[in-house]
């Protein structure tokens, strides 16, 4: 392997060359930038760790983004081509650089095959890499180290030095070794030139299909820094601790419709959390005495809860007649109406029917401020249910589902339609900005949360809960069109997150 003045001589060298090689192969730039805008939203604060000569950097617009590349050439060129306000450059080592401000973003596109040492490298970036940062790194799958330097013998690719090859497997490893989590891994690129129709068949279907994908050239894993997990810094997070204080307050919402038997055992069974609780009942026009329910115990434990009741809707809307008519938007739209309605910091979901324990809410509360995660999914399927919580065809769908959607999303779940879901209000914040790339298409509210929160690579947990049988009210869930339903949206899923990026 050559000396660290050696590289930077070899890539000085190239510098001149660096656009006729990228022309060549205009294929494999193209799609490692559609990945890297997929990955990266737009508008964040970008750090790109061996940057060449700046054209990933620009792709992924930025409102602030920093070049780094230890070649003076690159630099040269990369100033000279900054095509957008707020790009800066600078000639520096990726295995030593320490910049004065954080970033969101911090890209590494082929570099770890180039660096001299990756854990350096991991050890230095996780030195300056904020809790909210996100580490992207693209490599070459080591499977095509033959065809590469095949390509290189016959002028078809950029000569290289000797490569460090390295397996998703290496690379998360070195993550964890450095104080990192890994979030995600993917694969993308089955066959790297264009061919018309050939080239968007390969890459946009079979490269994406499991066990095919390993096959894939170019490699991507997505990490986040990882703060000593030391519960007692915080405290005991439910009410009542040392340090309640200064905790994150709640919001728990609880979307309900024709639920009027379980409003008082909810209020009664719902925990104080953190600095305070607050209660958001969403009545989707009830027409059972729930919002009457709600009301009574409002006047009854107001002194004592933070308790508010807000409407979807108002009752009634009148049609192009004159005719009044009850309007129905569904859980989805109450989950949204609820989180703008919150104060709190960590937002929670309850559905009101409590077939999930409200008692077990605290645990997902500690799995987010102790940073276990940083969107916590309920999961029934784990510990043995109350006999008729769940029907058996219903169970084997949901299993059938989180398998799909852990496919789709690159995180693994067990349950996806669990209704207790926990974030932060931030987070959903960012999802709610970004939501016009999915569209308000989810009438349940978990998708919209799950794959939002995949878009943004936020890493997601599930926390295993007790499913008790409903004790009053009735059933919303249909099973055969709500199950075609799920399967469009598996579909859209699929071609927003895997197929068509």
């Amino acid at each position: 392997m050559k000396s660290r003045q050696e590289k930077i001589a070899l890539f000085d060298a190239a510098a001149p060359e660096r656009d006729r090689w990228r022309r060549r192969n205009h294929y494999y730039y193209d799609a490692l930038e559609r990945l890297y805008r997929f990955l990266v939203p737009r508008g964040r604060r970008v750090l790109e760790l061996g940057c060449g000569t700046g054209e990933l950097l620009a792709a992924v617009e930025p409102a602030e983004g920093l070049g780094v590349d230890f070649s003076a050439a690159m630099i040269d060129l990369a100033r000279a081509r900054a095509s957008r306000d707020g790009l800066r450059f600078v000639e520096g080592d990726a295995e030593s650089f320490s910049p004065d401000e954080t970033y969101d973003y911090v890209l590494m596109s082929d570099l770890l095959g180039e660096s001299s040492d990756v854990w350096t490298l991991f050890r230095c970036v996780r030195g300056y890499a904020a809790p909210h940062t996100r580490v992207v790194a693209s490599y070459f799958n080591p499977l095509w180290e033959p065809v590469l330097r095949l390509g290189e013998r016959f002028g078809l690719k950029m000569p290289q030095d000797h490569q460090n090859w390295l397996s998703v497997d290496d690379v998360e490893n070195l993550f964890e070794l450095c104080g990192f989590e890994v979030i995600k891994s993917g694969r993308r690129l089955l066959f790297p030139r264009a061919v018309p129709f050939l080239s968007a068949f390969v890459n946009g279907f079979l490269a994406n299909l499991p066990l095919i994908n390993r096959l894939c050239l170019v490699n991507y894993t997505v990490a986040r820094p990882v703060a000593p997990r030391d519960v007692t810094t915080i405290g005991n997070p439910v009410r009542g601790s040392m340090a309640a204080d200064t905790l994150p307050g709640v919001s728990v919402i609880i979307p309900c419709r024709n639920e009027k038997g379980n409003i008082r055992n909810s209020i009664l069974r719902v925990p104080e959390m953190g600095s305070f609780t607050e209660v958001l009942y969403v009545d989707g026009n009830s027409n059972d005495g729930t919002v009457e329910e709600i009301e009574k115990i409002i006047a009854e434990f107001g002194e004592t809860r933070d308790i508010r009741l807000i409407h979807q809707v108002p009752p009634w809307s009148e049609d192009g007649r004159g005719h009044g008519r009850m309007l129905k938007l569904g859980k989805g739209d109450a989950v949204r109406k609820g989180f703008a309605a919150a104060r709190g910091d960590v937002l929670m979901i309850l559905d009101a029917d409590l077939t999930v324990m409200p008692e077990e809410l605290p645990r997902f509360y500690e799995a987010l401020v102790t940073n276990r995660a940083e969107f916590i999914n309920g999961t029934r399927l784990v510990y043995p249910m109350e006999r008729e919580a769940m029907r058996t065809l219903n169970k084997i769908a949901n299993r059938l589902f989180a398998l799909a959607f852990s496919w789709l999303l690159g995180q693994r779940l067990r349950d996806t339609l669990c209704g207790t879901k926990v974030l932060y209000r931030e987070d959903y914040e960012a999802i709610a900005r970004g939501r016009a790339y999915f569209g308000e298409f989810d009438p349940f509210g978990d998708f919209d949360l799950l794959f939002g929160a995949a878009k943004l690579n936020l890493r997601i947990i599930d926390m295993p809960v007790h499913y008790a049988e409903r004790v009053s009210g009735d059933i919303k869930i249909e099973r055969f069109r709500h199950g075609v339903l799920l399967l469009r949206m598996c579909a859209f899923a699929a071609a927003k997150l895997r197929f068509l990026h």
